[in-house]
């Protein structure tokens, strides 16, 4: 097969898993996790069942790829692009910023989160699925970071990594679904300045 051919292919594979991903954010959203079934998938998304097996796997793979699709892809081009290799004070910014404004801006983020935490004690996968697919992976990318930055002089790097990320997605929890905007608002921007401040502090 040509290279053309292979590149036609992969554009229309992905194609079709979006269209599936779409179709499976409204089933979630609007039916929850144990309502959701690949035959009303397949009925949203208009594709058949077997295609979405064949890309998902199951049910519980569909729903990770969703949360992946919401969450850490957009976090693609800050860790595997030139931007990884920006000084630490204009890296942290720029993913901070990144996760405000591709990540908790997105109303399927916080419906998915809604629905993870909904449904936690009777599907502990799922909460195990976020914290493996969502929240392991970003420490493990920001902790591997400050270790290419001996200069930040960071004693325990994943514990930064996860008191940056953990201050982020609570910020978010607290001021968008607990009327913490009403109650004890704290702008984004104060927020990440500190963060900031709390990592370059050692260096």
């Amino acid at each position: 097969m040509s290279n053309l051919a292979n590149r036609t292919e992969a554009f229309i594979a992905n194609q079709k898993q979006e269209q599936i991903l779409q179709g499976a954010m409204r089933v979630f959203l609007s039916t929850g996790y144990s309502g959701t079934s690949m035959d009303k998938v397949s009925a949203e998304a208009r594709v058949s069942k077997q295609t979405i097996y064949s890309y998902f796997g199951d049910k519980q793979g569909l729903f990770k790829a969703l949360m992946e699709w919401v969450t850490i892809a957009n976090f693609h081009s800050v860790f595997c692009g030139e931007e990884f290799k920006d000084e630490p004070a204009v890296f942290l910014r720029r993913l901070g910023e990144t996760f405000f404004t591709r990540v908790a801006d997105n109303p399927d983020y916080l419906g998915l989160f809604r629905v993870i935490v909904s449904e936690s004690k009777r599907f502990p996968e799922l909460a195990k699925l976020y914290t493996q697919t969502v929240i392991q992976q970003g420490r493990s990318l920001l902790s591997e970071y400050f270790l290419s930055h001996s200069e930040l002089k960071l004693n325990d790097p994943d514990a930064i990594a996860q008191i940056f990320f953990g201050s982020l997605v609570s910020h978010i929890v607290v001021q968008e679904m607990l009327y913490g905007k009403e109650l004890m608002p704290l702008s984004r921007a104060r927020l990440l300045d500190s963060l900031i401040e709390l990592v370059l502090g050692n260096s």
